[in-house]
């Protein structure tokens, strides 16, 4: 069969490959013939386009076994161009290996080279980069600017970016100069690590060597020097662009508000957003649909919806604006928001305007509801998903198995991951990953191994985040040192290291160069050093950030609010200003949570001045305070006696529509009642019922608070209206009010209260009967005496009493001790020193009804008495 015949049959079935191989296999018995190494090209598609392995490794045999072996090597080059090329990389890399042991004195070109570079680097193999390197030295092959090019970026993808600086230093050694796309891959390296200053000065450098620099390098640093809060540096920039005759775009401008945006300072980039709308006559871009759906996103991720809002109606009424990808955005802000009504709106409005909701659409809404403990309403969805012609795939199940296992519902998940996979979807990684959390969660630590060994046998690999959550699971479990010692022994055995689990978990990963890319990361070294920091071990906490810091992965501003919080809380101020210092150094943005342990740590130290401005500060940079920062505001004042500028702040919170929460009004009229101002604190009570609602928490915290100032008839009020709302009275200490009413003469209210206990059912404790008997007793009402005793006896020998108060220590100090004291009715009765007609009341009753010994009445044996 000649040459082109049996490249055409081969071609004729391309779809039936293993007929093609066939065909092939019939002319191997000759190797040299001529037919063989040309086709060897058309078959190496059709095997690595159908994933032949094996086949594909014959293929390879047979070309190094044919004679003359010199003809046989440009199509074995060609089979590693096209594996590489096509994604499979570690047979490749292997057969090109086999090729250099073959034949050492005929090296590959330096192409073949750059394209092994460039999958070492997609596949992050630096041990591969390294042995390509020393063969192509050895070989004597010259590297091209291209070759530096990639070997630049591979570095900095990595973050060796000292590795990749001496790198670029030595192109002109070896007879390469840097081009523009060389001080481009630095500079992106630079800026990508929050090195914005020193990509600015390779900017200067690139100049000096000649070489003008393009839009996209300033665009990189424009956008860096956004995410670092230098915005003048930036300004200067757009500037620079100019003189060099390179007219700010649309990308540009994009990537500044792209930047701020993420960075949380979403004025800053609206004022741009809005100078691009308005001037034109400057010469300014006009905004694509890119820019708005930007700012929306900026809008949306900040919780500022009525801009959000507005900007959506605008959009809208240019059609050409408002995309699919700008519904999903506005979707997404508002179930983040917990907006469900509205986000369904959104969805309804979507079809009646043409534009068909993707899966992704579908999902987002899944997750809200999935989020907000809706899993009826999610289930719906998915009945949506499918009338709407749509298939649900794996996210939209793991989202709802998430939202199960949220719930700690684990038998329901069970059965999504069951129907999940009866409908064709193969749970990946992450779904086995949300199973793995709350079991963790859960504290069902033999059920998580388990799923461990299934992960393993089922091949799913186990990865960074399954071994982060079993650590944090260790962390949680006071398994601290076990959690440490697997995060270390994961830099040298990769997943491999969740064999320190125990005896069934040393086989866990086969695959060795799978398991290696299994590293810590900032989240591992994040749950780590929180850890450390709750069990008090702050100097082994700092241990680990500066291995972290030497392993070049670099902090993130969770890791330093972590450090910034337990300074504060510690009251080491200056220790957390030092540590927030670092942290923009660094280029990471305050967060809410940065800002809200500065102020509880500047509040222990009656530093109120700065708290004022740090939340200046805040609304500066387009961050809203949440209820978290205005309640230690409000601590901090009270406690340092300015509870009247708490007032102000309250206002402020719901002119900003923060609501306050229970923790709110309960500093509040606790300080105000403290300060004797009862009027005010009644205020804020009404003020806390309306935006809170009617809880039993609020009526027993004013209760309390007028009872202790001395406020008995508001007190009786409160206690009242908590009775007609059948609040349970734990909290309540409405025996006080009881024996402060007798004391002040007013029996006939005290017994009031009484009745309307007995008529409402309430189990309460029968010693608050004791204070009404006895000023009965002293009285000569012997009648209605005897009958609330009958009815004590009665309570007591049926057993309905209520528990004990679960005062709080506040409340302990505010009640005095008194005649009847103590929360032991019994005590009470058999005393000696105070409740005489009362006692001789009961003795009365008891003897004249005949009962005998009453049990209640006798004084208990206590076991751990007799013990001791």
């Amino acid at each position: 069969m000649g040459t082109t015949k049996l490249t055409q049959a081969l071609l004729k079935n391309t779809k039936n490959p293993k007929l093609a191989w066939q065909l092939f296999k019939r002319i191997q018995s000759s190797p040299s013939n001529p037919c063989f190494l040309s086709s060897v090209p058309t078959i190496a598609r059709i095997l690595i386009r159908s994933k032949m392995l094996p086949e594909i490794d014959h293929l390879h045999l047979l070309l190094l076994s044919s004679q003359p072996q010199e003809k046989s090597l440009p199509s074995l080059i060609s089979l590693v161009n096209l594996l590489a090329k096509s994604g499979f990389f570690d047979k490749a890399f292997s057969q090109f290996q086999s090729i250099r042991k073959m034949f050492p004195q005929n090296p590959p070109s330096i192409c073949l080279y750059n394209v092994l570079f460039g999958c070492c680097i997609k596949e992050r193999r630096s041990d591969c980069v390294l042995w390509l390197y020393k063969d192509m030295v050895l070989a004597g092959v010259s590297p091209e600017t291209y070759t530096f090019n990639l070997l630049i970026c591979g570095l900095c993808d990595l973050g060796h970016l000292e590795d990749a600086r001496e790198l670029f230093d030595k192109m002109p050694e070896k007879g390469c100069l840097p081009n523009e796309f060389s001080f481009g891959i630095l500079v992106r390296g630079y800026c990508r690590f929050g090195l914005a200053n020193k990509g600015l000065e390779l900017l200067d450098e690139m100049r000096s060597s000649g070489i003008l620099p393009n839009r996209v390098v300033y665009n990189t640093l424009i956008s860096s020097f956004c995410k670092e809060g230098k915005t003048g540096d930036a300004e200067k920039l757009v500037e620079r662009m100019r003189e060099d005759g390179l007219f700010p775009d649309v990308v540009t401008f994009n990537a500044r508000i792209s930047a701020l945006c993420s960075a949380g300072k979403v004025l800053e980039a609206s004022r741009i957003f809005r100078d691009m709308q308005i001037d034109e006559a400057l010469g300014l871009p006009r905004p694509n649909v890119i820019t708005y759906n930007l700012m929306l996103e900026g809008f949306c991720k900040q919780g500022m919806l009525v801009e959000a809002k507005a900007l959506v109606e605008s959009m809208e009424k240019n059609g050409d604006l408002m995309n699919l990808d700008s519904y999903n955005i506005w979707l997404l802000g508002l179930l983040r928001n917990a907006k469900l009504v509205e986000a369904q709106l959104v969805l309804e409005d979507m079809v009646d305007k043409g534009v068909e909701p993707n899966i992704y659409s579908y999902n987002i809404v899944m997750d809200g509801l999935c989020k907000n403990g809706m899993l009826s309403d999610a289930r719906m969805v998915m009945g949506f998903i499918v009338r709407s012609g749509l298939s649900p795939d794996t996210v939209t199940y793991s989202t709802l198995l998430h939202g199960y296992c949220r719930k700690g519902k684990l038998s329901e998940a069970n059965a999504i991951l069951n129907e999940m996979m009866r409908s064709g979807y193969v749970p990946n990684t992450y779904t086995c990953n949300i199973l793995l959390h709350s079991l963790w969660k859960e504290g069902k630590i033999l059920e998580a191994e388990e799923l461990l060994q299934k992960m393993n046998e089922k091949g799913y690999g186990v990865d960074t985040v399954t071994c982060n959550i079993v650590i944090d699971g260790l962390c949680k479990s006071g398994k601290l040192d076990k959690a440490m010692e697997i995060a270390h022994e994961m830099w040298t055995h990769g997943s491999a290291a969740l064999g320190n689990l125990g005896n069934s978990f040393i086989g866990l990963v086969d695959d060795v160069s799978r398991s290696m890319r299994c590293i810590p990361d900032l989240v591992t070294y994040s749950i780590i050093i929180s850890a450390l920091c709750k069990a008090g071990k702050i100097d082994e906490a700092k241990k680990k950030f500066r291995e972290m810091m030497g392993k070049n992965l670099q902090p993130d501003a969770v890791i330093f609010d972590t450090f910034i919080h337990i300074f504060c809380k510690e009251g080491k101020i200056s220790s957390a200003f030092r540590v927030l210092k670092d942290m923009e150094k660094k280029g990471c943005n305050k967060s809410v949570q940065t800002y809200n342990s500065l102020i509880l740590g500047l509040g222990s130290k009656n530093q109120i001045f700065e708290i004022y401005g740090l939340v200046d500060e805040m609304r500066e940079r387009g961050i809203t305070p949440n209820v978290c920062i205005y309640n230690n505001i409000i601590q901090s004042l009270c406690k340092n006696g300015k509870i009247q500028d708490t007032t102000s702040i309250l206002d402020d919170m719901l002119q900003m529509g923060i609501n306050p929460n229970i923790s709110t009004f309960r500093m509040l009229i606790e300080a105000f009642c403290k300060a004797s101002d009862f009027g005010v604190a009644k205020e804020l009570f009404e003020i806390g019922l309306s935006i809170c609602g009617h809880k039993e928490a609020f009526y027993s915290l004013m209760f309390n608070e007028l009872l202790s100032g001395g406020q008995l008839s508001e007190a009786k009020v409160i206690f009242e209206a908590a009775l007609d709302r059948s609040f349970h009275l734990g909290n309540f200490l409405y025996k006080d009010l009881i024996e402060k009413l007798c004391k002040d003469g007013k029996l006939e209210e005290a017994s009031g209260i009484l009745h309307k206990l007995i008529i409402k059912g309430y189990k309460f404790d029968p010693a608050s009967f004791m204070p009404v008997v006895d000023d009965l007793g002293k009285r000569g009402n012997k009648h209605e005496a005897d009958e609330l005793a009958e009815k004590m006896l009665e309570m007591a020998s049926d057993g309905r009493v209520e528990n004990k108060i679960s005062r709080k220590p506040k409340e302990l100090i505010h009640r005095k001790e008194t005649k009847y004291g103590g929360d032991d009715w019994q005590t009470i009765v058999h005393r000696d020193d105070g409740s005489g007609i009362a006692l001789k009341t009961l003795k009365r009753v008891q003897k004249g009804w005949g009962q005998g010994s009453i049990p209640s009445l006798q004084t208990e044996k206590t076991e751990f008495l007799d013990y001791w």
